[in-house]
């Protein structure tokens, strides 16, 4: 019995029978040949069929096969350079495991909101196929390198008591006759255990209820968030510039294929090298403000602000230094001006907004109180957070990192609901 092997092996089995299992993307007839081509969800393969080997019943069955039937295949591997993976099957055995109905996505153009309503099969397709490729290739790269730095996985809650960000973007549940939120970050967790274990991350989903519907946004979007003790701001700017190095290479490496797919240019991402620029906040003021941009002094930057900073860079911008209005509650303030806090954001280049968040955070619990009464917060909602201040406090930093921002990038595309297995967005909570 030939061994059953995925497509993307192949290579380890030129001019060996194999059995290949999977699904008809396309098919082409000349006669007495038939060109199927399979895909397993590694590669598609092209398999030929000469009639001269099979019964005339089971040649006209792969003839009338649908798109997307499933198939077990078993021929022998050999070498082609026509081929786009090097590689096709001539075939000596052929089985349908499920004759597919019509399948509702073409291979012609289709609009957004068929192609959202029909995303369980979309992702199929070899578009969506190479974002999740990458994705899988990304958020790996993402452990590795936490694991290599000395970082310790710890997984922080979803459902919280706390709000993170600011309390109007946030979902509420019913908790036990409590009210619960859906976790907004994980960082306010980091912080006592990056004090229990010196150098943590978190991996998970997060959540804002933002009224936005922006090519930007997403209601429910994945975040890696490291945390450190004895990190101050100057070594939190170092990691991230020195982590979003090696997940950018780590793409160019492992991914050039799937980068191929979507025509992205594969040269600009080779150039994310460190050092990347740094500017203060009042330095990417006076940049937009010389392109013509609006903004008032102290205000948070919005995408257009963002957008025009990156236009000056073709690699990732270092902004810090940010109004102490415009930031949370827990961002610690920069001891040579109050009026600015030790954070950071980075901006990816050619339009795609802040991909980092971050900064050091308050470690003075007489100062950290009288924030949260600034931003009228309940003091008794955060006492366990406080606590991390009464039992010797360090200083510690850290940053929150979106996959899906990250991804946009990385892959070129206009809309992060493509970079996200199955989006929720304003009026999408299926499929």
């Amino acid at each position: 019995m030939p061994k059953y092997i995925r497509i993307d092996e192949v290579k380890d089995y030129v001019g060996e029978s194999v059995e290949i299992r999977g699904w008809l993307y396309n098919k082409r007839s000349s006669g007495k040949l038939h060109f199927l081509q399979v895909r397993d969800g590694s590669q598609t393969i092209q398999c030929v069929m000469f009639k001269g080997n099979f019964d005339e019943d089971t040649f006209k069955t792969a003839d009338l096969l649908s798109q997307e039937s499933s198939v077990s295949i078993v021929g022998n591997v050999k070498e082609d350079k026509r081929s786009p993976i090097g590689f096709e099957i001539d075939v000596t055995g052929f089985r349908v495991i499920c004759q597919a109905q019509e399948y509702p996505i073409s291979l012609k153009e289709h609009g957004v909101d068929f192609l959202l309503n029909n995303r369980h099969l979309w992702l199929r397709s070899k578009r969506p196929h190479a974002i999740m490729m990458i994705r899988h290739h990304f958020i790996r790269a993402v452990h590795d390198y936490f694991h290599d730095h000395g970082f310790i996985h710890v997984d922080a809650p979803i459902l919280t008591a706390n709000a993170c960000e600011g309390t109007t973007t946030l979902f509420s549940t019913e908790y036990f006759g409590e009210t619960a939120y859906l976790s907004q970050s994980g960082q306010l967790y980091n912080e006592p255990t990056c004090q229990a274990f010196g150098k943590v991350y978190c991996y998970g989903p997060t959540f804002r209820a933002e009224k936005s519907k922006t090519r930007r946004h997403l209601m429910e979007f994945w975040m890696v968030e490291p945390e450190a003790a004895f990190m101050e701001h100057a070594e939190n700017m170092d990691l991230a510039e020195d982590f979003l190095e090696f997940v950018v290479q780590r793409i160019v490496e492992r991914c050039e294929d799937h980068l191929a797919t979507l025509e992205r240019d594969i040269d600009k991402l080779r150039a994310v090298k460190k050092p990347f620029p740094r500017i203060t906040y009042d330095e990417a003021v006076k940049i937009i403000r010389e392109k013509g941009g609006r903004i008032e002094d102290d205000d948070d930057f919005g995408a257009e602000h963002e957008t025009l900073v990156s236009e000056s860079y073709d690699k990732p911008v270092i902004i810090e230094k940010y109004p102490t209005k415009v930031k949370a509650f827990y961002m610690k303030r920069d001891p040579e001006n109050p009026a600015r806090v030790l954070g950071m954001d980075v901006i990816a280049p050619d339009g795609y907004g802040e991909i980092i968040g971050g900064g050091q955070r308050e470690d003075d619990i007489d100062i950290l109180l009288k924030s949260i009464d600034d931003h009228g917060l309940p003091r008794e909602a955060f006492s366990w957070y406080l606590d991390v201040r009464k039992y010797g406090s360090v200083p510690h930093a850290g940053f929150g990192l979106g996959i899906e921002r990250t991804l946009m990038w990385l892959c070129g595309v206009h809309h992060l609901r493509e970079t996200i297995p199955f989006p929720r967005l304003m009026g999408r909570l299926s499929p």
